[in-house]
């Protein structure tokens, strides 16, 4: 059977896309908040606990996210859709998708490059792959900041045309991906 324009998103799609935008909206919010505290403020580590769990978990996710919809394609834009508004839709997906990895694994690196490995809400380790190497963290630290910040502007964008099409097109888009 053929999506059409009117048809919803999966279940199990939707399910993933809003769980993620829950966890990356905490992400997002305890980087910054972790980046703002001294390395000896006791919510530091706690915040990093956090950050890095909710990491590893949303990678997990990006993973099974990325499998799903490559077997479950999404309802194609309704016929009327601009190309301009296609294909700002098309690549803004690719690089929120691409982001999803980058940060995870950018953020991995940094974690990890004190030589021990990653904890997944203290139930078990993700080891270090690399060998120590403490300028990495900061090489790399830069490229996660740079990217958190894309990441943003990027759902702030998909969010701000989201309610466009909800309140002024109208044409059910925000809808079908509505839980």
């Amino acid at each position: 059977m053929n999506p059409t324009a009117t048809d919803p998103y999966d279940p199990v799609a939707r399910w993933i896309h809003w769980g993620m935008a829950l966890m990356l909206f905490a992400l997002v919010g305890l980087g910054f908040y972790a980046t703002s505290l001294t390395y000896y403020d006791p919510l530091y580590h706690r915040s990093v606990f956090w950050h890095r769990s909710l990491g590893l978990l949303v990678f997990a996710l990006a993973v099974i996210r990325l499998g799903w919809r490559w077997r479950h394609p999404p309802p194609p834009l309704p016929a009327d859709t601009p190309n301009w508004e296609h294909q700002a839709a098309l690549w803004t997906h690719r690089l929120l998708y691409a982001l999803m990895f980058l940060l995870p694994i950018t953020g991995y690196l940094i974690s990890t490059a004190d030589g021990r490995g990653v904890t997944l809400f203290g139930w078990f380790e993700v080891p270090a792959l690399l060998e120590p190497d403490k300028e990495r963290a900061t090489r790399v630290g830069q490229l996660h900041l740079g990217a958190a910040i894309l990441f943003s502007g990027l759902v702030a964008m998909h969010v701000a045309a989201a309610l466009k099409h909800h309140f002024i097109n109208r044409d059910g888009i925000l809808r079908r991906m509505w839980p």
